[in-house]
């Protein structure tokens, strides 16, 4: 048992490199490379016209008044039910 927690210790010693300060140097690079990822990606994003931003925000504004005209009338009528069997 206790062999199998030695080699499992140095194991994970083993795949960290043994410093723990080695990746420390490295961020400021890592940083940039990342970021410089981040720009390349963003030139590829397909942006929406103001057309579309148009149509799908109406969508929304619809969808949003919909279900809340859906919810307020189901708490009424829940109210109402409640009400009712409280008064019995």
């Amino acid at each position: 048992m206790a062999s199998n927690l030695e080699d499992s210790r140095e194991g994970r010693r083993a795949s960290t490199g043994g410093d723990a300060h080695s990746g420390i140097g490295s961020w400021p690079k890592q940083t940039k490379q990342f970021l410089g990822d981040v720009r390349a990606e963003t030139k590829r994003v397909t942006w929406p016209n103001a057309q579309q931003v148009r149509a799908t925000t109406v969508v929304v504004l619809v969808t949003v008044f919909l279900f809340g005209a859906y919810f307020g009338i189901l708490d009424w009528v829940y109210t109402q039910a409640v009400q009712w069997l409280l008064q019995l």
